[in-house]
């Protein structure tokens, strides 16, 4: 005899038999396949035009977008996508910091920084920061999707540009090496040179990063001595250069 639990189980198979039947397997698993993408640019429109281009690609989903770096490493804590395409220039944090946090967080996600720069110092940052990918924003409309589809394949992606400073490096190690070990900055005192950059106090860069404002003031005269600089205008045309902060 067979239960009313057996006939309905039975019956199930069958449905889901009947659904399935014709549909690759492929696209019975879509969604969990689905290349998950969080864009991070500070300019709305920017963000939309991109939106539009990466989800009319089939298994490509852009799970959320943030407007500044801070914002877009707790969304990646969050969502965990699969790729994030970062712009460099934007508040309060910006794209390289962002992206050493977001991989120090998630370290499965791939990062493609797309940006005006591309600065022998910018390049090497970006590098060390650890993203796959570096795509100048003249060069999206032709390579962005290309792009994608390299980090997609857990390849990279670099613009030509880029790629020419990479193989220099590559050739020519002791001249890159030496200049990295000069002036380099931590992290931390990165975050503390754009807020400076952007116009905060000390005060207001110890409310940001939660420090106080003795230890701002520590950061603030080390980074000065560190790069041989002599006022907040001086700071400012460095973070200018070295892409970490934007001009318009």
């Amino acid at each position: 005899m067979i239960s009313s639990g057996q006939l309905f189980r039975e019956q199930g198979g069958e449905l889901a038999s009947v659904v399935n039947r014709g549909i690759p397997p492929a696209a019975r698993g879509q969604k969990m396949n689905t290349f998950r993408i969080l864009i991070a640019d500070d300019h709305e429109i920017v963000r939309q035009g991109i939106r539009s281009l990466l989800e009319a690609h089939p298994g490509w989903e852009v799970s959320g977008e943030a407007k500044d770096g801070r914002e877009a490493v707790e969304l990646s804590k969050a969502l965990r996508p699969d790729l994030v395409l970062l712009d460099i220039g934007m508040p309060t944090l910006n794209g390289l910091d962002a992206a050493r946090q977001i991989l120090a967080n998630c370290p499965l996600t791939r990062v493609l920084v797309l940006t005006m720069h591309d600065s022998e110092q910018v390049v090497r940052d970006v590098l060390a920061a650890g993203a796959r990918g570096f795509l100048l924003k003249s060069d999206a409309g032709r390579d962005l999707l290309t792009a994608v589809e390299a980090l997609q394949r857990h390849s990279t992606f670099f613009t030509s540009r880029v790629a020419e400073l990479v193989l220099e490096g590559y050739l020519n190690p002791h001249r890159i090496s030496e200049s990295i070990g000069r002036n380099r900055l931590t992290p931390r005192e990165r975050e503390v040179v754009q807020l400076l950059a952007e116009g905060k106090t000390s005060k207001e860069v110890a409310m940001v990063l939660n420090l106080s404002v003795k230890t701002t003031e520590t950061h603030r005269t080390n980074i000065m001595r560190k790069l041989d600089l002599h006022s907040v205008a001086d700071l400012t045309l460095y973070a200018v250069r070295n892409g970490i902060v934007q001009v318009f």
